[in-house]
């Protein structure tokens, strides 16, 4: 084992035990060190490390937020990580493609099935009628539907699927721009998908889980299949059974 993954040990089970929590700071890069018998440089590079994966924050000086802090930001490292796969082909975009289908399919299931607080639907509702706007660039609009997955996903309550999801989108909204080009109309692509994410929530909202789940498939694997986007197959006898799906909401 190398010395710095004996700090990301040393705090992984501090977190655990709670005797680390979300606002605390780590101890002094001295103390680390004499307490696990390795070299300074050693501790600031596992710091390094942790700051990269969202675990903490640094900040010299000696105020009240001087130190190594404790920090909860997930999507952001998610985010890098998926980038950097994806750009090397180590995530096929069929896999990626498939994964959001279960995650969404199941976010929207749960979402249909909870007993929704009022006011958990605005943020969804405000971003599909901002996706109205007819002057909205390609770039605009994939920027408002991402939020939407994620506002959707988010949801059904579980705050690792909404920091997955939000990963995931972020990170192939660079391949879903380029595959605008490849649409053989975009103004009628666009209506109709908006008129697809409007079905979703209103099965959500109505307490529609099954139907939910089979509109937020059918919404991505045609979107998909109509961008002609690389690895992805979507001739598969379960995209028919959705393209019934697709056919209800148009």
């Amino acid at each position: 084992m190398k010395n710095y993954e004996l700090v990301l040990r040393r705090v992984e089970a501090d977190l655990a035990a709670g005797r680390l929590r979300v606002g605390g700071r780590l101890p002094g890069e001295r103390a680390l060190a004499e307490q696990l018998g390795i070299s300074r440089p050693s501790v600031r590079e596992a710091v390094r490390v942790l700051e990269a994966m969202g675990v903490v924050r640094t900040a010299t000086g000696s105020g009240p937020e001087a130190g190594t802090v404790i920090v909860a930001e997930p999507v952001s490292p998610l985010t890098a990580v998926l980038r950097l796969h994806l750009a090397t082909n180590h995530l096929p975009m069929g896999d990626v493609v498939e994964t959001r289908l279960l995650l969404e399919s199941w976010a929207a299931r749960e979402a249909a099935g909870r007993e929704l607080a009022v006011g958990e639907l605005k943020v969804a509702e405000e971003l599909l009628d901002r996706m109205d706007d007819g002057g909205l660039t390609p770039e605009e609009f994939h920027l408002l539907d991402a939020e939407f997955h994620v506002a959707l996903s988010g949801l059904a309550g579980n705050v690792l699927i909404a920091a997955v999801m939000a990963s995931l989108r972020s990170a192939i909204h660079g391949y879903v721009l380029a595959a605008v080009p490849n649409l053989p109309d975009w103004e009628a692509t666009v209506v109709g998908l908006r008129a697809e994410h409007r079905a979703i929530l209103a099965a959500v909202r109505g307490g529609e889980p099954e139907r939910a789940a089979e509109l937020v498939a059918a919404h991505i694997r045609g979107f998909y299949r109509a961008a002609q986007l690389a690895g992805f197959d979507g001739g598969t006898a379960e995209a028919e059974d959705h393209d019934r799906a697709d056919d209800q909401v148009e």
